[in-house]
């Protein structure tokens, strides 16, 4: 490990760290635009000089490999002239417009300029002026602001794994720009406009909305996919302005999805604020929260243990879902279940529902083997670490199902999910390669767990994980892709059938029939509605969607934005939202609404607050109260060895921009679904 001296400060630092990595652990401050963390070393702003010993000039310290011996100086007057010439070329055609652009406020070249920069400039050429570029209907360019760093085409091109953005020309007639002039087709777009420096590349959708200084920010955790990324909720007057992204190594770093960003809009539109009850006209008609629990409440007393069920959606948070299962306890129903997709996952061992390699784990692996799911679309925060393990350690990748462009090469084994057996006899040619390697992993999506032989591919996995040594010393390779953020903890909690009960396909069944009288959806619109025409229908959620629809009473609850909650993603890992806003009009808290209801059938459920809910929750599933912690799980047997299916297996999601009640009522994903299919078009027209 190299060892250099920092202005007079000796410090050691890692073989491979840059100049730039050294100051900044001697605890001083280096300027850049060019250089990010996260992507290759462009060297081209010039803003992070420094002075070298017997150097003829100061060097760009981010290019710089650190050496034994170096000894740098940042506080010369040389390198303090040095920025200050190179601010002031940065500026020379930049516009100045900060009044009137979005970047003002968080924007690193007014920083920069505040503090490396002089009073004043001695260019009085004209400025130049670049068309603006068309990026998507995400993405606002202002393209005369660019002072030409390459983060942008860098992360499109190494992140996003979308080579869509480029430069032409040279010199002063230099420009970033699209090459096909069609939309930025990656689902981390958005993520340009973090990296951007200036306010060349900003939000489309929040152009002129806000400054960053009238905002509430608040802390929280996404629930539009599984994964659970770290979240900075930004609010005004009590309307969520803005979503940015929270830097999390272990979960999604420092990048969010652009339905994670920009779904935000859907908040505002088809809410329910208040309960309404269904009359005799067959049309829905507002109640009164006494009128609307008193309804409930008859029809639970009605129906009865055996007549009762409940299904939970896939935001919901765990706090709910506790408060659910606890009266259908107390109702002494076994009808439950949070897997309302259907797909065949086994609560009772923990290690066949969740994604043990953890998210991180994904950088460790040799050999990838993907089920039934497509990661682009179901995670595709975690499916851009899977590409850069691909391009880092030329890692085999096989893909078992629809054929989809997942960003990075991968050997398509068909859409026969017959071809499992080929592998777990050890058959197959990729067989080989996950037993030769050190850490292989399988990931197994809903597509195939979904399918009606979901337990027999669930045992195949399983076999394949044994046979190619995927579980071994504190390696396990077996993984389940989710795309609910409330299925692990639902499966946690054990929101499932018990004795005799019913799973979700059963239910709807049994609605059918008119066994089950009164089903519970909190918050479950992506089931087949059409079975639950003739049962009463209780539907609790923040949105008038699939389950609203067929609704006999709506009790109005709150997004994951309105209210304090715990989640689980796909890995296990226990985070906790914050409530950012306050919910519309007399919606609620789901945890209250079902703690109103208890107490109306007389069946009261022992707690009176979030927090002794939560205590409670705590209490029964301990591992729920560990912050930020992965509950280790035992790797025991699950699944079936029956026989496979005949037939395909594609992914759980068809597109990426509409998958839930927020994103459906999204204006922005809408565009965006459209633009997408537009340039689909185009392309195949061409």
């Amino acid at each position: 490990m190299p060892k250099l001296t920092v202005n007079g400060i000796e410090v050691e630092v890692e073989d491979g760290a840059s100049v730039l990595q050294a100051c900044e652990e001697a605890g001083y401050e280096i300027p850049r635009f060019c250089y990010h963390e996260r992507l290759s070393i462009a060297g081209n702003c010039r803003m992070c000089l420094v002075d070298m010993e017997r150097a003829p000039k100061p060097v760009a310290s981010c290019a710089m490999p650190a050496a034994d011996g170096m000894v740098i100086d940042t506080q010369s007057e040389r390198v303090k002239k040095a920025r200050e010439g190179v601010m002031e070329f940065l500026l020379v055609n930049h516009p100045l417009d900060c009044p009137i652009c979005d970047q003002g406020g968080e924007c690193d070249l007014q920083d920069q300029a505040m503090g490396y920069g002089e009073d004043s400039s001695r260019y009085v050429e004209n400025k130049r002026a670049v068309d603006e570029k068309h990026m998507g209907p995400l993405i606002k360019t202002v393209m005369t602001r660019c002072i030409h760093c390459t983060r942008c085409v860098r992360f499109a091109t190494e992140v996003a794994g979308v080579p869509e953005l480029g430069a032409i020309g040279r010199g002063e007639n230099m420009e970033i720009t699209t090459y096909l002039e069609k939309t930025l087709a990656s689902e981390l777009s958005a993520n340009v406009i973090d990296l951007c420096p200036v306010g060349a590349l900003t939000s489309r959708p929040y152009a002129f909305v806000a400054r960053p200084w009238e905002l509430t920010k608040v802390e929280s955790i996404d629930v539009l996919d599984a994964q659970g990324a770290n979240i900075r909720v930004d609010a005004r007057a009590g309307q969520v302005m803005r979503v940015m992204p929270r830097l999390n190594e272990d979960v999604n770093e420092e990048w969010i999805s652009d339905k994670t960003r920009y779904a935000i809009d859907g908040l505002k539109r088809q809410r329910l604020d208040r309960p309404y009850i269904r009359n005799a006209d067959g049309k829905l008609q507002p109640a009164t929260w006494d009128e609307a629990l008193q309804a409930v409440g008859a029809q639970l007393k009605k129906a009865k243990a055996k007549g009762t069920a409940a299904i939970i959606g896939d935001q919901v948070d765990a706090e709910a879902i506790f408060a659910m299962k606890s009266l259908m306890d107390k109702i002494g129903s076994p009808h439950m279940d949070c897997r309302q997709d259907g797909a065949k996952l086994n609560a009772k061992v923990r290690a066949s529902y969740l994604f043990n390699s953890t998210i991180a784990g994904v950088d460790e692996a040799d050999a990838i083997l993907i089920v039934g799911s497509n990661p682009r679309i179901e995670a595709p925060v975690m499916n851009a670490r899977i590409r850069r393990n691909h391009l880092l350690n030329n890692v085999a990748i096989a893909h078992l199902g629809a054929h989809a462009d997942l960003t990075y090469p991968a050997t398509h084994l068909g859409d026969d999910i017959s071809v499992l057996d080929e592998i777990a006899n050890g058959d197959h040619p990729f067989a080989k390669v996950l037993s030769k390697a050190k850490k292989p992993m399988i990931i197994l999506g809903m597509g195939a767990l979904t399918r009606a032989d979901g337990n027999a591919i669930l045992g195949r996995a399983k076999a394949i994980a044994d046979a190619t040594g995927m579980v071994s010393g504190d390696w396990n390779g077996f993984n389940v892709l989710h795309t609910a953020a409330s299925r692990v903890a639902g499966l946690d909690i054990g929101f499932v059938p018990g004795k005799d009960g019913l799973d979700t396909n059963a239910m709807l069944k049994a609605a059918q029939s008119g066994d089950v009288k009164l089903v519970w959806l909190l918050g479950a619109d992506e089931l087949d509605t059409s079975a639950l025409e003739k049962t009463f229908v209780v539907y609790q959620g923040h949105h008038g969607d699939k389950g609203a629809a067929v609704a006999d009473v709506i009790l109005p609850g709150a997004a994951y934005t309105e209210k304090d909650g715990t989640y689980v993603n796909f890995e296990g890992r226990v985070q906790r939202g914050a409530r950012a806003t306050f919910p519309p009009g007399e919606a609620k808290d789901d945890w209250a609404i079902i703690r109103a209801v208890s107490a109306v059938i007389n069946k009261t459920l022992p707690f009176d607050t979030r927090e002794a809910c939560r205590d409670a929750m705590i209490e029964t599933v301990p591992h729920l109260g560990d912050v930020d912690e992965i509950a280790p799980s035992k790797w025991v047997k699950f699944g079936t060895s029956g026989k496979l299916a005949s037939g395909e297996v594609t992914s759980s999601l068809e597109q990426f921009y509409m998958t839930c009640p927020i994103s459906r009522a999204s204006e922005t994903m809408a565009e965006c679904l459209r633009a997408s299919k537009n340039d689909a078009s185009l392309m195949a027209a061409e």
